[in-house]
């Protein structure tokens, strides 16, 4: 059963190429960090925040084109882990039938932050407990 999560922190920096974010459980204690790449930090950040940009950035894109295609955006699963790589995946509901479509973590957490509200963000147990396993 897939564990609800929240976005809990962003640490951008100047000086690593390497950003981390960390998801924190909604109704426990557990978190965890996920590195990511600064354009997708950067982007995260600026959604989070509320800034507005004048044209649609990347992550903006995408949730045009669901909707546009009729699609809704429902949730964020990270998926796996596999060697400390994490995959996840976009859920996206067009005609009554939930798509699950392959995504880097850091883009889909970007698209669900982007969305309002935002969307809802899942970790695989089992993922979890490696993370966790992982990270100790």
């Amino acid at each position: 059963m897939p564990v609800e999560m929240q976005l809990a922190r962003i640490i951008i920096s100047e000086i690593h190429d390497q950003q981390i974010i960390y998801l924190r459980e909604v109704e426990g204690e557990r978190q965890f960090p996920i590195v990511i790449g600064i354009y997708e930090a950067t982007s995260i950040d600026r959604r989070v925040k509320g800034y507005q940009t004048p044209r649609p950035l990347t992550h903006d894109l995408i949730v045009n084109v669901v909707e546009q295609l009729d699609g809704e955006l429902d949730s964020v699963l990270i998926s796996g882990l596999k060697e400390g790589t994490y995959y996840a995946v976009l859920r996206v509901r067009r005609d009554g039938e939930l798509v699950e479509i392959d995504s880097r973590p850091s883009d889909a957490i970007a698209v669900a932050v982007t969305c309002d509200p935002p969307l809802p963000i899942y970790v695989n147990e089992e993922v979890l407990d490696e993370a966790l396993s992982d990270s100790t």
